[in-house]
């Protein structure tokens, strides 16, 4: 998918959002901090600033399709041998050191 046809994509999903939510353009353009025309670029697929579209998406509540980009952290084979050294092999046997003896 091209960068156009990507932003058009996006804005027909902020679109289509708006219009369950029936918000207008205007309402939806205030409570986001952005002007109305602003709002409009982004639905017909326009280029505005990732800010823009993160405040819209707020309103809208619906910043979690960003959860696609989390990143999980990943561990290396190298980083994962040495945890697998670093554990315990065996218990040490070692007994507790209190000097009272138990009455069992």
């Amino acid at each position: 998918m091209g960068d156009k046809a990507l932003a058009e994509h996006i804005g027909r999903f902020v679109k289509e959002k708006r219009m369950e939510m029936n918000k207008t353009q205007d309402v939806l353009a205030h409570a986001a901090g952005i002007s109305r025309s602003t709002l409009s670029l982004l639905e017909k697929g326009d280029t505005v600033t990732l800010a823009t579209l993160l405040r819209v998406l707020r309103v809208l509540d619906q910043l979690h399709v960003l959860d696609v980009f989390s990143v999980k952290p990943t561990v290396s084979p190298i980083q994962m041998a040495k945890m697998e050294m670093k554990k315990r092999k065996r218990a040490s046997g070692a007994q507790s050191s209190s000097s009272t003896k138990s009455t069992w």
